[in-house]
This record gives C-alpha cells, structure tokens and sequence, in this order.
C-alpha cells in the first residue's frame, strides 16, 4: 500500500505502508513505513510514526516515550516472526 506523506516544508513524498496497527488499551494508533532507503549494511529503512487523526487531518508524530517503543519493538519482533 503506498501513501504520500507531507513533511513540515510542504514537500510530498510517496512511501509503502509496512504495517497500520492500534494499541487497543491506549486507543493509540501507529504507521510503520519506508522509503525504500538502504543503510550502510544494504537494509532497508524504516519509519514508526504516531498517527493522531483529532485535528481533522492526519498527522505523524515521532514515538519518544520509552514504553511505547518496548510495546513497538514487541509488535515489530512478531511480524518478522511471521515473514520468516
């Protein structure tokens, strides 16, 4: 699934949607994407936003808390689980 996202800039820019999922305990709701970018180590790049929906138009923030990211990581552990 391909979406276009628009950096603070107004750039647009298309990326492929990994994976959409929602924390159901804290109505949280998260994007994993790429630009399909490589690394130094020929892995592709990929991006965990937060999405918020309040204001009417989709917007991705950044995860900086410490349990989300644990929480993120686990779901990430499983869907490589699952794509071996």
């Amino acid at each position: 699934n391909l979406m276009t996202i628009i950096d603070q800039d107004g750039t647009e820019e298309e990326v492929e949607v990994i994976i959409a999922f929602k924390f159901k305990d804290t109505n949280k709701e998260y994007i994993i994407y790429t630009k399909n970018e490589r690394d130094d180590k020929g892995l592709i790049t990929v991006y965990i936003s937060n999405v918020d929906r309040s204001s009417g138009s989709t917007k991705l923030y950044g995860v900086d808390d410490e349990n989300e990211w644990n929480r993120i990581k686990d779901v990430l552990r499983e869907l490589s689980k699952s794509e071996q």
